[in-house]
């Protein structure tokens, strides 16, 4: 009988609630409570902020001009992006060898598409990489195969910034996977050593490890030796990377339960085949997130290089923001050059979620 009475007393007001309108009910969703109101101010409050920047950026924006001069009344001058956009794009690269850096481009993201299928995992995709990277070194630097030849000086744009990407977290990850297992190995010596590195290297800025390479790195090679400014750089973003992915390795493989070890090690497989196939893959899939946040970081960090003069996609849009020609359009060359660094990075964040939610709809199949 209570529960019979209970019902019926939260029958009338569930009957009411479904009779009140759309717009009563939204009224009550944004100012039920001091929480809802507070959220709804902000919201109008960032939307009335927005209203100039989507004036200045659309409404009032120039998309064609006839002279530089249009742009210096009104809104964003989107213009500039279309008359400077190789700049931006291929640098200092020569124009008419320009070919050659798109296709760099279109064969980073060919190996980078064929990295997210599952299926290629394994020892093919490491040799489909040495190819396509030794392909694309000998595009962009020519010399042979009738290819003309440039010097790394005139490297520039979004090649530099993605090879710098992709080589440096490809380069650093053997050497992370080697620090992480030192770290959590047995011999004092080696256990030390990765510990020593590791954390010498994330103590320091990557601003100082790009000039250390940069100017001091010369001093201590022997003279007869030489590595160019792009080398230099790439070594000290590729160290950078190794010492934060050991550490996201090591916490993944301090996930694992002992027992995969022990099991492994009594049923007498090889250290190394034991890592290589038991190990590392458990120990990779509990870490998928901070491996693809410092994906991302690494992505962004090559926007560091252009202190050392190194000429990525940043310095380029930040040169060509300079022509006096153009009425001061650093804000959107910078806005451009965001947008791509968006996209690379959103996809890197998109494509974890769809592998995460891969692995756990597999695992609790």
């Amino acid at each position: 009988m209570a529960k019979t009475h209970a019902i019926s007393k939260l029958r009338p007001h569930h009957l009411q609630q479904q009779r009140l309108s759309p717009f009563t009910r939204l009224l009550r969703l944004m100012f039920g409570d001091w929480l809802s109101i507070l959220l709804t101010l902000v919201s109008i409050g960032i939307v009335i902020a927005l209203i100039p920047a989507f004036q200045w950026a659309v409404l009032d924006a120039h998309w064609h001009v006839v002279s530089p001069a249009e742009c210096r009344e009104g809104g964003a001058c989107w213009a500039f992006i279309s008359a400077k956009l190789q700049f931006i794009l291929f640098g200092l690269y020569p124009p008419e060898q320009q070919w050659r850096a798109m296709i760099v481009i279109g064969l980073i993201l060919v190996l980078v598409l064929a990295t997210l299928s599952p299926r290629m995992w394994g020892g093919r995709l490491l040799v489909l990489w040495a190819l396509g990277i030794g392909a694309l070194l000998v595009l962009m630097n020519g010399g042979i195969l009738g290819l003309a030849y440039v010097p790394t000086s005139k490297w520039g744009g979004l090649p530099v910034t993605l090879l710098l990407a992709v080589l440096s977290l490809g380069l650093a990850f053997p050497f992370a996977i080697v620090l992480a297992l030192g770290r959590r190995g047995s011999l004092p010596v080696i256990r030390n050593v990765s510990i020593f590195i590791i954390e010498i290297v994330r103590g320091l800025p990557l601003v100082g490890l790009l000039f250390v390479a940069a100017i001091l790195l010369p001093l201590f090679l022997p003279p007869d030796w030489t590595i160019d400014k792009l080398g230099r750089t790439l070594a000290a973003l590729t160290v950078f990377a190794a010492a934060y992915l050991a550490e996201v390795i090591r916490g993944g493989l301090q996930g694992l339960p002992s027992g995969q070890i022990e099991a492994s090690q009594a049923l007498g497989i090889p250290y190394w085949k034991m890592v290589w196939h038991i190990v590392l893959p458990q120990a990779i899939q509990k870490v998928i997130p901070p491996l693809t946040n410092t994906a991302i970081v690494m992505v962004k960090n090559t926007a560091l290089v252009l202190i050392v003069g190194v000429f990525d996609m940043l310095s380029a849009a930040r040169s060509a923001a300079t022509d006096p020609a153009w009425p001061g359009p650093s804000t959107e060359a910078y806005l451009f050059v965001a947008g791509i660094y968006f996209v690379i990075c959103y996809g890197i964040a998109a494509y974890s979620r769809h592998l995460e939610a891969g692995i756990n709809g597999r695992n609790h199949s």
